[in-house]
């Protein structure tokens, strides 16, 4: 017999960014470990769920072939899908909540799935860097799971974050990559420093950049990334003596020989890259090239790019440690400079 409300139980979130099959996985489990799901209750077919829920039968199919594999459902020719009589632990229910996904955020978000594997569910989410989006997603699922692991960076109104962080139960906090100034209680964290950072990235890089006689950071003011990576490149250039500018266009800057840039954001090294093959600047040595933030295809690029990044790997698979031994530690991240030919 199927449960009362069992589309209530099993549903859809337009908003999350989960696979819907996922979804399907999840809301089993958190039936089940709720008690809303009994053994032998009985579930939709795999047609109705489809058409309930307006996704693919091969989505539907996807979920129940999983819980089946589980051990958590049975099938039956002709009558359809029961709760089998099993034991289901405690499952941790996390909502992952990114303001992005770049190559970056992808390390994160696999190293934390990595790490956590099957001991939770997890429903994730992105709001764009849009504050409005971040705080309807909050407001409007209430105190339903057990852990919120929030990547805090917003272009515009990010000055309230704290507000609605702090409504939140903070034995369920954990913030990513970014502390927020104003957010009470003891709560976990996994984050950089990312004034310190910068500034101990380029003491390190400091004999080769003073073959440069202006160093350059390319710093949109629409951008998510905080003002803190220009307070420490600030501060390092007035310490160590250095001409410095704060780009907030790198298409209305001339490139000029003996100049060393730093792209923080990805989208603005495709264009420096580009002014300075036109001018015919050798990397290197004419100009130079540090880019925010470590990918493999940086390896490459012009024999190599400099970075000054994170450890994202590490970020996420502390970020899950933190969650499953239920700590509530700050961790700062290292940061390290990779030196390659750009340079």
């Amino acid at each position: 017999m199927k449960p009362n409300g069992i589309y209530d139980i099993i549903r859809i979130d337009v908003f999350s960014s989960t696979p819907k099959y996922r979804q399907i996985i999840y809301a089993v489990l958190k039936a089940i470990e709720s008690g809303r799901l009994k053994p032998d209750d009985e579930l939709p077919s795999i047609n109705d769920l489809s058409y309930e829920l307006d996704v693919s039968r091969d989505t539907v199919e996807r979920g129940y072939r999983y819980l089946k594999k589980k051990g958590l459902l049975n099938s039956v020719p002709g009558k359809g899908y029961y709760i089998k009589d099993a034991v289901v632990k405690q499952v941790p229910s996390i909502c992952l909540l990114f303001n992005k996904l770049s190559a970056h955020k992808k390390i994160i978000y696999d190293s934390f799935v990595e790490a956590i594997g099957k001991r939770a569910t997890i429903d994730f989410y992105i709001y764009n860097n849009d504050f409005s989006l971040f705080k309807n997603i909050l407001t409007s699922r209430g105190d339903s799971y057990m852990h919120y692991v929030i990547i805090p960076h917003f272009i515009e109104g990010g000055e309230k974050a704290y507000e609605i962080i702090n409504t939140l139960p903070k034995d369920k906090l954990l913030l990513l990559d970014k502390q927020v100034p104003g957010v009470e209680g003891k709560f976990a964290s996994v984050y950089e420093n990312f004034s310190k950072d910068i500034y101990c990235a380029l003491v390190s890089a400091k004999d080769k950049l003073s073959k440069y006689n202006t160093l350059k950071i390319l710093f949109p003011k629409n951008s998510y990334y905080p003002k803190e990576i220009v307070e420490g490149f600030c501060r390092f250039c007035q310490d160590f003596a250095f001409n410095y500018k704060v780009v907030g266009n790198i298409a209305m800057e001339e490139v000029r020989r003996g100049e060393a840039y730093i792209s923080v954001m990805e989208d603005d090294l495709v264009p420096l890259i580009e002014v300075i093959l036109q001018r015919n600047f050798e990397v290197g040595e004419d100009v130079g090239i540090i880019s925010y933030n470590e990918t493999p295809v940086k390896k490459v690029i012009l024999n190599g790019i400099t970075t000054i990044s994170t450890d994202f790997k590490k970020m996420g698979k502390w970020a899950a440690m933190l969650i499953l031994n239920g700590s509530k530690k700050h961790i700062e991240v290292p940061f390290m400079l990779v030196m390659r030919n750009s340079l």
